[in-house]
């Protein structure tokens, strides 16, 4: 499943890594760091969404300008869910969009998935005849590398993409999880979502205030070590927390975590390391988030009895992850609760 193990990580085997996330972290090792802040107040959108021309400069530093707002907008499945949010409706999606199972996946949020144009569903899947068809204004997408990889567009495809509509990147790449959601604020409302409707203004109100109750409960409990896990049929990862934006978030806040040596997440370009079943209990955790995403395997679905004996597991202290946060401040409001949550009813137990 994984191609975790060799000396260098493809694309795709990155991927598979579900904890790992950011396959263009390998690829970013070789390229400068010009990408890693990108945005901010500087970088607001600009342009009314009803009449006029349409600025937007993106995280790449990369600023699209189009006669009148995008009206046919095609964007990964996470970034869609999250201007749906917004009251904003895309044209077409790429990504984990459908489960097996015909439902919604968990990274389309609350879309009505019936209502888009799926052009892939899996990693490098990308219809671009389909694409074509939408006749799209601009591509949206997520970019987990310093160098400007849009997330789920085809290495192979993306020239060929490129040539039919401008895109946007928002970096999720080495930053705390307030900074993308606050620059997919911004998309929206250049996109001409009514931001200060009662319905956003509550989400980050909720953000807010869920993000000093995960303070105050990570104060109250500094003994508590969360560990953030991935689980695939070969391999546990272990992430670090330097690169992901939720655990850089997180550990702002005061949570403690799991951090594997810099040595050991090598293989993982920086953002986990991976361990044998047998090696599971390497690291005490008194809270393990487990990847919440489709391409791992969750808990409930874990028979190995190295996992069994964890003593979080034992616990019944095991939570959800969502390393691909919907950036949206009312998806973003769970991950914080969750967390805090668990934390305010965790017993010691590493």
């Amino acid at each position: 499943m994984s191609n975790a193990r060799a000396s260098h990580p493809t694309r795709r085997g990155i991927l598979a890594a579900g904890g790992a996330l950011g396959l263009g972290a390998v690829l970013a090792a070789c390229g400068d760091d010009d990408g890693k802040s990108g945005g901010g107040s500087d970088s607001t959108a600009t342009g009314a969404a009803t009449s006029g021309p349409w600025t937007f400069k993106d995280d790449r530093g990369t600023t699209v300008k189009l006669g009148k707002a995008p009206s046919s907008i095609v964007a990964f499945t996470g970034v869609a869910a999250a201007l749906y949010d917004y009251g904003i409706q895309v044209k077409g999606v790429f990504g984990p969009t459908k489960t097996s199972a015909g439902k919604a996946d968990v990274q389309a949020g609350d879309m009505d998935i019936s209502k888009v144009e799926i052009l892939g569903n899996v990693w490098d899947e990308f219809n671009v005849e389909k694409y074509a068809a939408l006749r799209p204004d601009v591509l949206i997408s997520t970019m987990f590398d310093a160098t400007g990889t849009l997330w789920y567009v085809p290495e192979a495809s993306k020239d060929k993409i490129a040539k039919l509509a401008p895109s946007v990147g928002v970096s999720v790449y080495d930053r705390q999880l307030t900074a993308p959601l606050q620059r997919m604020w911004e998309l929206a409302e250049s996109l001409g979502a009514d931001l200060t409707a009662a319905k956003a203004a509550d989400a980050k109100k909720r953000f807010e205030e869920a993000a000093t109750r995960l303070r105050a409960a990570a104060k109250a409990k500094p003994g508590i070590k969360v560990m953030a896990g991935s689980a695939s049929q070969e391999l546990f990862y272990v992430s670090g927390t330097n690169l992901s934006i939720d655990l850089e978030y997180f550990k702002a806040l005061g949570v403690t975590f799991v951090e594997p040596p810099e040595s050991a997440k090598k293989q993982g370009g920086g953002w986990y390391e991976s361990l044998s079943w047998e090696n599971v209990d390497k690291y005490p955790a008194d809270i393990i988030m487990m990847d919440d995403r489709t391409s791992a395997i969750q808990p409930a679905d874990i028979t190995e009895a190295t996992w069994k004996q964890l003593p979080a597991v034992k616990a019944g202290q095991v939570i959800a992850r969502s390393p691909e946060p919907i950036l949206s401040y009312d998806k973003c409001v769970p991950l914080l609760t969750t967390l805090a949550e668990a934390l305010e009813k965790a017993k010691k137990v590493s």
